[in-house]
């Protein structure tokens, strides 16, 4: 076993999962969690181990299946981005009431500042809404330690665990040191036959047991190593720390200690005792966190008294996107050295369609089809072929969320828009566009569905696409007429056949789909 690696935050907990004794992970992929799955894929432990490491159809199926996982006894790790937490939101808010019985961990890697993602929302608050602890490691050593710890919480308190990382930790390397792997668990069924059936009489037992088990959460977070309380000299000001911004106070104070008390929190719930061990030394508290102001929030409803709480709600910190040191030097009123300007002959260049992609002679056909209809919109959502909203294509009108291109059209369509087209890839169908369609079909909607298949999930590197050879099966089992499922190559050749094709399709009166199948170009070279 090499114990010292050079790893990303993502793998790190990667390999902390495996060294954890895991059986399952499960995941679709998304920036910038995909990578935790990835390593696990290559690892020739997960094979030699025979641990489940395949994609699941999206991130409701994989949290389901890790449940299935953790109800047969055995650890299991799931993985997603923060809005894949949005389509597991139903499994993952159940799974506190019916509870964990081989460990259970959620990794869930939030994106502020959004960069590869529609919004920056703080996965934290969605553990607290369904009361269950959280983990927010400071660093990759830290994120490869706190999974075993997360495992064994899990299966002390029989409830899974959220582990909240962000994009700058999963995405930036460390060394990491290893410690011996533990076995995997072996088959183990609830001794409660009841205990995984939500009907009401056991949903109302299971979430009174959930509410008495949130003051022995509380005296983990109180006792945890991983929140710890500095004293300071400096009463001005105490600073709350949470997960990796710890960092950022670290990096101000490199040459002097911190003259202020210091709380670092990277363990869930708040805890209470600590914030007012901070207060009581303190004039004015500061709150620094990456996401939301969730721990900005819930101390001004702890703390007593009239005492000032600064951070991202009064403008000592700002309300969006990433933190930085520099933000903290700011709001403490630290001297920095002067910050290099950026050259002016760097400048941002748009994200564009790699060349030779098929994306674009679909969006070529796509425009000379509708161009002579008074009224067109064009609804898509999640993929590479997003890009088809800038120049010089500026092909499609809505990018939503996963699967919104089929629903959106066909409401649009209700609403008497037409002609009313749906722009969606391959795995993003299998994903969540499927149910979409299906809709359309029973009310025999006047849409297109035009699914670019590349056959692979292109914008998160090139994972394997579920849709792969199914795509005509699909459409014909949910009900789509076989003469109005058609298949075009994008290639500058057949150009003139697909507007002609997508033009007849578009005077069809019901649902049809349109196949746009070619593969990505970056698909031989990963072969």
């Amino acid at each position: 076993m090499q114990n010292r690696l050079l790893l990303l935050g993502d793998e790190a907990i990667a390999q902390a999962a495996l060294d954890a004794g895991i059986s399952g992970a499960y995941a679709y992929p998304g920036t910038p969690s995909t990578e935790i799955l990835e390593y696990i894929q290559r690892a020739p432990e997960a094979a030699e181990r025979n641990i489940h490491r395949e994609w699941s159809a999206n991130e409701k199926t994989a949290m389901e299946e890790a449940l299935g996982m953790s109800y047969a006894g055995r650890r299991a790790l799931v993985s997603m981005k923060h809005v894949g937490l949005n389509v597991a939101a139903d499994p993952f808010i159940n799974s506190a009431i019916t509870g964990a019985n081989g460990g259970l961990v959620v990794v869930v890697a939030d994106d502020p500042f959004m960069h590869s993602s529609q919004n920056e929302q703080d996965s934290r608050a969605y553990a607290k809404f369904a009361g269950i602890p959280v983990l927010e490691p400071a660093d990759q050593q830290e994120a490869y330690d706190m999974v075993a710890h997360a495992f064994d919480l899990s299966e002390q308190m029989k409830l899974p665990v959220l582990f909240r990382i962000t994009t700058r930790l999963a995405h930036s390397r460390a060394d990491v040191v290893r410690v011996p792997p533990r076995a995997q668990n072996p088959i183990r069924i609830p001794e409660d036959d009841r205990q995984f059936v939500l009907l009401p009489a056991n949903a109302r037992m299971h979430y009174a047991e959930l509410i008495e088990k949130q003051k022995e959460l509380l005296e983990h977070a109180e006792q945890s190593p991983y929140n710890e309380f500095t004293p300071g000299t400096d009463r001005s000001i105490g600073i709350i720390a949470t997960g990796l911004t710890r960092n950022y106070l670290e990096e101000n104070y490199r040459d002097a200690s911190c003259p202020y008390a210091v709380l670092t929190i990277r363990q869930y719930p708040v805890p209470p005792k600590l914030v007012a061990q901070l207060f009581d030394c303190c004039d004015e508290v500061l709150v620094v966190e990456e996401g939301y102001p969730f721990v900005e929030e819930m101390v001004r409803g702890l703390l007593p008294g009239p005492k000032p709480i600064h951070g991202r709600l009064d403008g000592w910190l700002p309300r969006t996107g990433e933190l930085t040191p520099g933000d903290l030097a700011c709001a403490l009123q630290i001297e920095r050295g002067k910050v290099r300007a950026v050259p002016g002959m760097v400048r941002p260049r748009p994200p564009q369609l790699c060349r030779g992609c098929p994306h674009i002679d679909s969006y070529n056909f796509l425009n000379e089809a509708v161009k002579d209809y008074d009224g067109y919109r064009v609804f898509s959502d999640i993929g590479c072929y997003t890009l088809g909203a800038l120049p010089p294509h500026t092909a499609i009108h809505s990018c939503v969320d996963m699967g919104a291109s089929v629903t959106m059209a066909k409401g649009a369509a209700d609403a008497g828009i037409f002609p009313s087209l749906a722009v969606i890839g391959d795995s993003t169908f299998t994903h969540s566009g499927i149910t979409g369609l299906l809709d359309a079909v029973h009310e025999n909607s006047n849409v297109v569905i035009l699914i670019l298949d590349n056959g692979i999930v292109a914008m998160t590197g090139m994972q394997t696409s579920l849709a792969t050879g199914r795509l005509e099966a699909i459409c014909t089992g949910i009900g789509v007429a076989a003469d109005h499922i058609r298949v075009v190559t994008p290639l500058k050749k057949h150009h003139e056949e697909n507007i002609r094709i997508l033009r007849e399709e578009i005077e069809f009166n019901g649902v049809s789909v349109l196949i746009s199948r070619r593969p990505c170009i970056h698909v031989k070279r990963k072969l």
